[in-house]
């Protein structure tokens, strides 16, 4: 096996918490190991990161890149103006607490960042977006969001902008993805700029031109379904070095 060089880039990668049951009876920390290999594979370091807030600055100093990932869980709508909470809406307020600092502290420091599914939602209220909290009730004649066939498989097809960030790592104007949410963005500000939408319109992907290297995606690239899920771990690592 090859040796990771020890200037490779580290890349933290946000984990989701438990509750006592299933691995452990007392709470516990999750992560897919597809994350971290998709990390490994494209010449970074890949570091998980516990949910210790008052570490977040020190953690941002770490770290050369983040990844926020996804969960069977959503952002509160609170932090994007919604008063009301769709009856769906699960929040997991410790993590996203944690998550959201993260996600201030590595965008302040202009280091990459790549949000995956509930990570990229999360990104973009960072970034001043809103999100729509149940695609069902509010996109009419939806594609099914929440897949019925396994997550390794596609579920459909996006159409990628062209000049944008996604466009250039991705060099396709099409590409399968996966699908395994039921919240996406529902809208970014003037400065941000979506990059991939779904055929039924719902928002695939988003981007901050202005920033090194500031990605949002709604699929899971880490099952690595068409080439352009490498290239995004790979552009990601890049990004560390210029």
């Amino acid at each position: 096996m090859a040796k990771t060089p020890s200037s490779a880039p580290v890349v933290g990668i946000s984990v989701d918490s438990e509750q006592p049951g299933g691995y452990s009876k007392y709470p516990w920390y999750a992560l897919r190991q597809n994350y971290c290999s998709s990390v490994s594979a494209a010449g970074g370091v890949p570091i998980v990161l516990p949910h210790e807030t008052a570490l977040v600055e020190r953690y941002a100093g770490m770290i050369d890149a983040l990844i926020v990932t996804g969960g069977a869980f959503d952002v509160d709508p609170a932090l994007f103006g919604d008063s009301a909470r769709h009856p769906s809406v699960t929040v997991k307020e410790g993590r996203t607490d944690f998550e959201l600092a993260m996600t201030r502290a590595v965008l302040a420091a202009d280091k990459p960042i790549l949000g995956i599914c509930g990570g990229e939602q999360l990104l973009a209220v960072a970034l001043g977006g809103t999100l729509i909290q149940h695609i069902p009730d509010e996109v009419p004649n939806a594609l099914p969001h929440e897949q019925p066939n396994p997550r390794h498989e596609a579920g459909h097809d996006i159409v990628i902008a062209r000049d944008t960030l996604l466009h250039r790592v991705a060099g396709m104007d099409r590409t399968a993805v996966n699908s395994a949410h039921h919240q996406s963005v529902k809208s970014v500000p003037q400065n941000i700029v979506i990059n991939s939408r779904a055929p039924d319109g719902v928002i695939e992907g988003i981007e901050d031109p202005a920033r090194k290297f500031c990605l949002g995606v709604q699929w899971h690239p880490e099952f690595l379904i068409s080439p352009a899920d490498a290239k995004i771990f790979a552009a990601l690592v890049a990004a560390c070095r210029t």
